[in-house]
């Protein structure tokens, strides 16, 4: 009998949705008939292409991404991105070797600190004045003529703030780093000319990173760049170049299939807005707990509170716990708590944290 299962708020890696947990469970030792599992296949073979192939196809489908944009699914995770990006796009000829980076939080900085081994970089806008608690509006963000791109982190999972609005980088190529928000709400990609995904959110395990580029973007990069992550020949090979994170990919496209079956982005989308609603609703009529980030620009993805008592986190954290609500603790650099409500995490799982909270704040205060 399998023991009950706890509401996970980790950042990532974060939950994965239990029906596909179990599939995996069951396909494990036997994949449709091939008597092994999808980890001990030939990424060569004909049940891995079907796989890999189906992923791309129902991940295209998912995200109503243009036949412009090739999808590659690649290694190293999001943090590798940040320098595979630059290596792929700043040698092309019709631009300059500045990047702009507008610098809203922990994931945008860790891209802006990675990037001027290629390149000069160029804050055209940041928050950091504030600990980024908020945008800066988009009419301030002062652009360099023909950059190589404009790198944005439209989800900043540490500092929980987020854009609801699209970016508009006119001419210059828009960059995206979505990992924290992909598959949670449907997005004009058209409007992005680079776009990469940490699979360790809302896609499915650690190991896995899509990236979603503009066709004529690729076979630019420097002589530098590894083969591997040279954009060109993963796209050359069906992202087969080397041996891909099977496994990875594999549960990537069994959560796709689930969200699917769930009615797609439309509907995440709607039940993120619900499950952030509902918490930021019971933390700002709180007197224990309180949220610094500006309204409109918070996040529905990672919400960071905060006890206005900080000597109560420890019986805060160990409270959660025992009511099966893990992986609250904040970020390291930002203390506090912080609740990830990705697409896996169900409304029950909220409502029970926000019951939670309600008891234990009834219990501290007056």
């Amino acid at each position: 009998m399998l023991a009950k299962r706890v509401f996970n708020f980790s950042a990532g890696p974060a939950a994965i949705p239990e029906p596909v947990l179990k599939q995996a469970a069951a396909e494990m030792l036997d994949w449709h008939g091939e008597h092994l599992s999808v980890w001990e296949m030939s990424h060569r073979g004909s049940a891995f292409t079907s796989i890999i192939r189906q992923a791309e196809d129902d991940l295209r489908e998912l995200l109503e991404v243009p036949s412009t944009h090739r999808i590659l699914f690649m290694q190293g995770g999001a943090t590798a991105m940040n320098a595979v990006v630059p290596m792929n796009l700043v040698n092309r000829p019709d631009c300059c070797r500045v990047i702009d980076f507008v610098h809203t939080g922990l994931w945008s900085g860790k891209a802006l600190l990675e990037a001027p081994k290629y390149a000069q970089v160029h804050v055209a806008a940041t928050s950091e004045d504030t600990q980024f608690t908020y945008l800066p509006p988009q009419d301030s963000w002062q652009l360099t003529e023909q950059a190589a791109y404009v790198h944005v982190c439209p989800n900043e999972t540490v500092h929980g703030v987020q854009f609801h609005f699209q970016p508009d980088t006119g001419n210059i190529p828009l960059v995206a780093d979505m990992s924290s928000e992909i598959l949670s709400r449907p997005v004009d990609f058209s409007c992005y000319d680079v776009v990469y995904a940490g699979a360790q959110k809302n896609m499915g395990p650690a190991g896995l990173v899509v990236v979603i580029v503009r066709e004529d973007l690729i076979g630019h990069a420097m002589t530098c760049c590894p083969s591997v992550f040279d954009w060109a020949h993963v796209a050359e090979a069906g992202s087969m170049f080397n041996t891909p994170p099977t496994g990875a990919i594999y549960l990537c496209g069994l959560i796709l299939k689930w969200l699917k079956q769930r009615g797609g982005v439309s509907r995440m989308q709607r039940e993120s807005i619900e499950k952030s609603q509902m918490l930021y609703d019971y933390i700002d009529s709180s007197n224990l707990y309180y949220n610094p980030v500006e309204k409109v620009c918070r996040s529905r993805m990672n919400v960071p509170f905060f006890l206005r008592d900080a000597s109560l986190e420890d019986a805060f954290l160990a409270g959660a716990k025992q009511r099966g609500l893990v992986q609250l603790k904040g970020h390291r650099i930002m203390g506090g708590m912080r609740a990830s409500l990705y697409n896996a995490m169900p409304i029950e799982g909220v409502d029970a944290l926000v019951r939670f909270m309600s008891d234990f704040e009834g219990k501290r205060l007056f």
